[in-house]
């Protein structure tokens, strides 16, 4: 009879999140089995290999930041507010050395093709999230494009900020998506 399972997979690839944003591309399986308080070997049965580990990462991130934008959306006060909250998604890259840290990582995924196509399922997810809220939000959008058009430039739009706020981080990651995605916004609203 097999023994159960104790360490979760989840716990597994927090610790992986956690090395990356500390340690950036070169982060190893004994950074992420150090945070996770187990051996080397429950890392490498359980994922195989880095890139395996990476994989499952890129997957259980994609359905945490959708289901994330989704229900900040959704909680927002009005439906424009609604866009605004879904599209502050990577708030949570943390300091400006941890997201440059998970953008050295983010060059290394696109090397790899397995990666790179979780890669887009990941920002097609984003993008259609974008896409629901900007629906719901059209009537106080008059100038918007279509919803499909719109998305990928607020995609775009935060993309870039956060690129470009972790090579030059003045001032706070989630204020500068707010002034940028409220420029765009405002534009649209206007019409």
């Amino acid at each position: 009879m097999p023994r159960p399972k104790t360490i979760t997979d989840q716990r597994l690839l927090d610790a992986t999140a956690a090395a990356i944003a500390r340690n950036g591309p070169g982060f190893t399986l004994a950074h992420v089995a150090a945070g996770a308080g187990v051996s080397v070997g429950t890392v490498a049965q359980r994922f195989g290999s880095k890139g395996g580990l990476l994989r499952a990462l890129t997957v259980a991130t994609t359905a945490q930041v959708t289901a994330g934008m989704r229900a900040a959306a959704e909680a927002a006060p009005t439906p424009v507010d609604g866009v605004r909250a879904a599209a502050a998604t990577y708030v949570g890259l943390g300091d400006a050395e941890s997201a440059a840290n998970n953008l050295g990582q983010l060059g290394v995924d696109l090397l790899d093709p397995d990666l790179r196509a979780l890669l887009g399922l990941h920002y097609a997810a984003m993008e259609a999230e974008l896409r629901r809220a900007l629906r719901a939000a059209a009537p106080d959008l008059p100038g918007a494009p279509p919803a499909p058009r719109a998305a990928r430039v607020l995609l775009a739009v935060v993309n870039g900020v956060s690129m470009d706020w972790s090579i030059r981080p003045h001032g706070r990651l989630a204020d500068r998506l707010t002034e940028d995605v409220d420029a765009v916004l405002a534009a649209w609203h206007r019409g």
